[in-house]
């Protein structure tokens, strides 16, 4: 019998979207000879053990309020794994085969949970410690990326005490350097959360103080006049690449809104772009991955220039969403490999790179 936990939720602006999710992943990882312990982390940081059947529950965040959940918590001491507690806080260990983080964002993807599992000795889903927290940080995935020599968009590094002391300072060292319109993205967050598009100095201002909301660091990055071109990588050793996709925001760029709440975004796989550029921009990918040392896991984005065709890096994403409409399973769903499928690859890796 194999024990699996399943991790979702957590103390994130992207908790909404962890229960989706892991929803999906619930529903369509197989149970034959399995122990499926899904734990969900809420909004303040409390884990439970969920005790209920119906996935759904997640997905529309009642979870939270079954009778049956129990709190729990993941043991850093070696071989205890799971421990469980009953209403009268009598504790039962359940040791742990392997753990899934269905979790995006802050506490989740950005290397600190990977530690308690590094810690706790189970293996686990996805990138390490040090590839999470890189790829977390947008400055420094690009410090690392550009030793690959892929083009990246001129950007400017911003401090949220910097902008306190000398608000003036800020937003004249990003015009110096940059022409509008230019994007504003917070470096440590996923779906786009607090990323704006500013045109003039007033905009500037607005989504640099929204921005700071959400990150201590920030970057201005120029704006690329191209197609948004999102490739799935798998693999540990021998990471592939699927198929790239392309999104359609139908808005003014892909954000938050745009992937999640509103319907305008139109997904097309392969992305639209000529045969030579789909190849490259897959080795791309795998060099990217490469490069930040990622095992299992990641959706890297590029742009597409519409002008020239030239590729430019924008992010890697080490746990992508794999919600009914997030594009990580679709790539791969387009290369024959179905969701159900696709997750039993993922945790043959994790269990591959642990043995």
């Amino acid at each position: 019998m194999q024990t699996i936990c399943v991790l979702f939720g957590g103390v994130s602006p992207e908790h909404d979207i962890s229960l989706r999710s892991a929803e999906a992943v619930l529903r369509n990882m197989k149970t034959d000879n399995r122990n499926i312990l899904p734990v969900g982390i809420t909004k303040t940081g409390q884990w439970l053990l969920f005790g209920g059947d119906d996935y759904a529950m997640l997905g529309n965040g009642t979870w939270v309020a079954h009778p049956n959940n129990r709190r729990a918590f993941l043991s850093p001491v070696r071989g205890m794994g799971l421990c469980i507690l009953d209403a009268d806080n009598q504790m039962e260990t359940v040791p742990v085969d392997v753990i899934f983080p269905v979790l995006h964002g802050e506490n989740g993807e950005d290397g600190t949970i990977q530690g308690l599992f590094a810690l706790a000795g189970i293996p686990y889903v996805g990138c390490g410690v040090l590839a999470s927290a890189a790829a977390m940080d947008k400055s420094a995935t690009k410090m690392i990326a550009a030793s690959t020599g892929v083009r990246q968009a001129d950007c400017l590094l911003l401090r949220r005490f910097e902008y306190a002391e000398d608000a003036d300072a800020v937003c004249k060292s990003v015009t110096e350097k940059l022409h509008y319109p230019v994007f504003i993205k917070p470096c440590s967050t996923g779906s786009s959360v607090g990323v704006s598009k500013a045109t003039n100095d007033a905009e500037l201002r607005d989504a640099l103080a929204n921005a700071f909301r959400f990150d201590e660091k920030v970057l201005a990055e120029a704006f690329i006049n191209g197609k948004e071109v999102e490739v799935a990588v798998l693999g540990n050793r021998n990471p592939v690449a699927a198929t790239p996709g392309e999104i359609d925001a139908g808005a003014e760029f892909y954000d938050f809104e745009t992937k999640y709440v509103t319907s305008t975004s139109t997904p097309y796989i392969p992305a639209r772009i000529p045969e030579d550029t789909l190849h490259a921009v897959q080795e791309w990918a795998v060099k990217i991955y490469r490069a930040l040392g990622c095992k299992g896991l990641s959706r890297v984005d590029f742009f597409v220039t519409r002008d020239t065709g030239e590729i430019v890096f924008n992010e890697i994403n080490t746990l992508p969403g794999f919600t009914s409409i997030s594009m990580y399973p679709k790539m791969f769903a387009a290369d024959g490999i179905c969701f159900a499928e696709l997750i039993e690859k993922i945790i043959t890796l994790a269990l591959e790179e642990q043995a």
